[in-house]
């Protein structure tokens, strides 16, 4: 659950301020980052991006785990627990700590994924000690009070009823169930009413002990605070935390594709999605397969499947393809939606899409243009602002891409000739894909 804690009291007193380090901000991305690589006396390592263009600094970490570690019956664990970090701390309860941290101008985020619980904070460099003292707590003394557990458990129960009366919410998690079988990713982030249920403060305690450790801690830091410095802070938050988490073991997620997977519902649409096999990043064929979606469907505007399936025909207002890398598992994604009567026809355009770029590969001119825009897109998309930098940084750690990343990936790209792609494009995308449809039924559908 993604939670934002803003200050109250003191805007108006800082908005002109803000207004003008807003402003710039603003200026554009740039891909020259240079990042340092900090090492605590406690032994915690940050990578750091010093930018004193506005004296703020922004703060982002991960712990690996996330929901994946959701025991079986308590499932949406973690999506509760990292409502709660600023529902009080230490000897704050939920009301004082958000006066607090009110006062210290100080914005806190926690959230989970099905792989780490991310948090992170951004200030008024000024105000850095005391919104530390607070997030310090969130992170070492959660409280976990009983009252703020039942309202946020509630909010959550409130999204649950809504998704109930969402048919592609329930499809979703039929294809999720089809896909992932047993395994982890196959629940429901959110959790279920049965389980959210019997979800108790010591749960809370309990999984926040196991998740809240060095081992698995990756921090970036992006604004004005010099290494030195934030040595200090990195102990200060994190040193007192356990050195080992206490993980339960994953295996690799085994998709089960070749399968159809129909959920009727009356709607004047039908929406599609296909899952084929992915690649690991560790793999050497990784930056062609990227390429190689970007040609298929990764391309908003210029990729081959929304030639075909939308400017020659009008099947769909948009469709597209999709490169997904969790922790434990790997696809490739194709998604759009059409007139319910068309379905049959736009599967099969994609179909035959999917097919050439199987046997054929791409021609050196779009190779050419997809690398050029993936180089150049990168700035912009993932170092437009401090938060988008120090997050970025983060999911880099995550994925063990090394503090040089950034430099090489250009490089990395412009090693790919269209052989690799067509190699790529044949492997992944020559297996029978699984299919999700939601809509009416297909025969009725074709018959009106």
């Amino acid at each position: 659950m993604q939670k934002y804690s803003a200050p109250l009291q003191r805007v108006a007193i800082q908005f002109v301020t803000l207004l003008v380090f807003l402003l710039v901000m603003a200026s554009p991305a740039r891909s020259d980052v240079n990042i340092q690589e900090v090492h605590s006396e406690k032994g915690i390592t940050a990578w750091l991006v010093e930018d004193y263009t506005v004296p703020i600094v922004t703060l982002r970490f991960a712990f690996e785990g996330g929901s994946s570690q959701d025991p079986v019956g308590k499932e949406g664990l973690a999506n509760l627990m990292s409502g709660l970090f600023d529902e009080g701390a230490g000897d704050l309860d939920s009301d004082a700590f958000q006066e607090k941290l009110d006062d210290a101008g100080a914005e806190m985020r926690f959230s989970s994924s099905r792989d780490a619980i991310y948090g992170g904070m951004r200030i008024l460099a000024e105000d850095r000690q005391a919104a530390f003292d607070l997030l310090r707590l969130a992170i070492l003394d959660p409280r976990f009070d009983q009252q703020p557990v039942d309202r946020i458990r509630n909010q959550i129960l409130t999204g649950i009823d809504a998704a109930e009366r969402d048919p592609n919410a329930q499809a979703r998690k039929q294809w999720m169930r089809a896909i992932y079988g047993e395994h982890p990713y196959a629940r429901p982030d959110e959790g279920t009413k049965q389980s959210l249920a019997g979800i108790t403060a010591d749960d809370l305690l309990s999984f926040q002990k196991s998740q809240f450790a060095r081992s698995g801690l990756h921090v970036a830091v992006v604004g004005a605070i010099d290494a030195e410095t934030l040595k200090d802070d990195l102990d200060r938050l994190f040193g007192d935390l356990p050195e080992q988490q206490d993980l339960q073991p994953v295996p690799r997620a085994d998709l089960k594709l070749g399968q159809e997977v129909a959920v009727s519902y009356d709607l004047p649409q039908t929406s599609i999605q296909m899952a084929f096999p992915g690649i690991e990043r560790t793999d050497p064929d990784f930056y062609a397969a990227m390429l190689m979606n970007e040609i298929l469907g990764g391309g908003t505007f210029t990729s081959r499947l929304f030639e075909e399936v939308r400017e020659k025909r009008g099947l769909a207002y948009s469709v597209g393809s999709i490169l997904s890398n969790r922790r434990y598992s790997a696809s490739l994604g194709i998604s759009t939606a059409t007139r319910s009567d068309r379905a049959s026809e736009t599967i099969q355009v994609i179909r035959d899409v999917v097919r050439r770029m199987a046997n054929e590969g791409p021609s050196a001119a779009e190779l050419e243009a997809a690398r050029k825009y993936m180089i150049g897109a990168y700035a912009i998309n993932n170092l437009n602002s401090s938060g988008a930098v120090a997050s970025t940084l983060v999911e880099l750690q995550l994925a063990d891409l090394g503090r040089d990343y950034i430099s090489r990936r250009p490089g990395l790209l412009e090693a790919v000739t269209v052989d690799d792609v067509t190699r790529v494009a044949k492997r992944l995308l020559s297996a029978e894909p699984a299919i999700l449809l939601v809509g009416p039924d297909m025969k009725k559908a074709g018959a009106q």
